[in-house]
């Protein structure tokens, strides 16, 4: 194999291929890159065996072949290149690179010893273009209350599936959960992608890109981002009816400005570190008032409040990282927020924006 290729294109596919190989593995060759020749263009790829990212990169091809290379070595020597053209040509089992100034030789492992590219058959498979900032919006929404509970593989990932003529992504750690309706379909689909390999999706995201293609087949789903393709193993596994657990309607009813909002939780934080994060919010409807209160032993208490509209009152205990990390990811200015009594869940909402349902559970007080 020999080609010239433009380096900050290179840098850039290593940079997004790269961090899916392995050095956790009983499989050595699952730390290395396979580089590829496919027809006029550069194939980099890695995989660990639950995931695979390539990317097909513009070259100028002398000689086809292909060869795999340690990930972190020849991704950390490309990036510290300078712009330019970079020459690759594989010599028995070793890539020497070529650049201006700068040589190296990479010892390397035959290509032959890569595992297989997983592929999904676009004919057998349910297809979703998605619009990439409402497809960034929704992950952002329903990652967060994804579990890292290994124990309730279920939990780890995000629910896609239809209902009722949508598509819809939720997701639940058993303490909170995210529900996020995305867009019509006619298609029957339900599987849960992992939150690893939507954050792999993510990160290959970027401003020149404005759709991501979905393929779903029965036990794998293909995300197509530009010239990058993430093929993601699913998750095996019923998901929870969790539709039961979202109350249809609260006996407190709050409407509060975002920014209002987050300052006083945080406030109140910065009092609840020793107690688990546990803040009191408390809702007068009389006064019109938000009142939260943090204690914390050593350090004292706090009292902070806000102005707000407000149907009903009484008090809830509920965790502020919690209630934060659900008003990072909702962009509207103004918040509803609602429940009933200190231990049915409460439910945070966009007062514009009824597509997405974020559910917290209540500490006990």
């Amino acid at each position: 194999m020999e080609l010239t290729v433009k380096q900050e294109n290179l840098a850039k596919a290593l940079n997004i291929v790269g961090k899916v190989a392995s050095s956790r593995t009983s499989l050595p060759i699952l730390n290395n890159i396979l580089f590829r020749t496919n027809g006029s263009r550069l194939l980099i790829a890695a995989t660990n065996l639950e995931i695979a990212v390539s990317e097909n990169v513009g070259a100028k091809i002398t000689s086809p072949g292909a060869i795999t290379i340690p990930a972190r070595i020849v991704s950390e020597f490309i990036s510290s290149l300078p712009k330019g053209n970079v020459s690759l040509k594989v010599e028995g089992n070793h890539l020497k690179i070529e650049s201006g100034n700068y040589s190296s030789t990479i010892n390397g492992v035959a290509a032959d010893d890569f595992p297989e590219l997983p592929t999904v058959e676009e004919k057998d498979s349910i297809q979703y273009l998605i619009n990439a900032s409402e497809f960034r919006e929704a992950v952002a929404q329903t990652i967060i209350t994804t579990s890292n509970d290994t124990t309730r593989p279920i939990l780890t990932g995000v629910f896609w599936h239809s209902f009722e003529g949508s598509l819809y992504l939720a997701a639940t750690d058993g303490y909170r959960l995210s529900e996020k309706k995305l867009m019509g379909t006619r298609s029957e689909v339900a599987a849960i992608i992992p939150a690893t390999s939507l954050q792999e999706v993510m990160r290959s995201l970027n401003d020149d890109i404005s759709e991501v293609e979905i393929m779903f087949d029965d036990i794998q789903v293909k995300f197509k981002v530009g010239d990058i393709e993430i093929v993601s193993r699913l998750i095996d596994g019923k998901f929870i009816d969790y539709r039961q657990l979202i109350p249809k309607s609260t006996d407190t009813n709050i409407a509060v400005a975002k920014a209002e909002f987050v300052r006083i939780v945080k406030i109140s934080a910065l009092f609840a570190r020793d107690s688990g994060g546990s803040i009191t919010l408390k809702a007068d409807e009389d006064a019109k008032k938000l009142t939260i209160h943090s204690i914390a032993s050593e350090l004292g208490e706090n009292t902070s409040e806000a102005e707000a509209e407000i149907t009903g009152g009484g008090e809830v205990t509920l965790n502020s990282r919690y209630i934060l990390e659900s008003l990072n990811v909702i962009s509207s200015d103004k918040i509803n927020f609602g429940f009933s009594g200190k231990l049915a869940p409460t439910v945070i909402r966009s007062a514009t924006d009824d597509s997405y349902t974020h559910i917290v559970m209540p500490l006990k007080s």
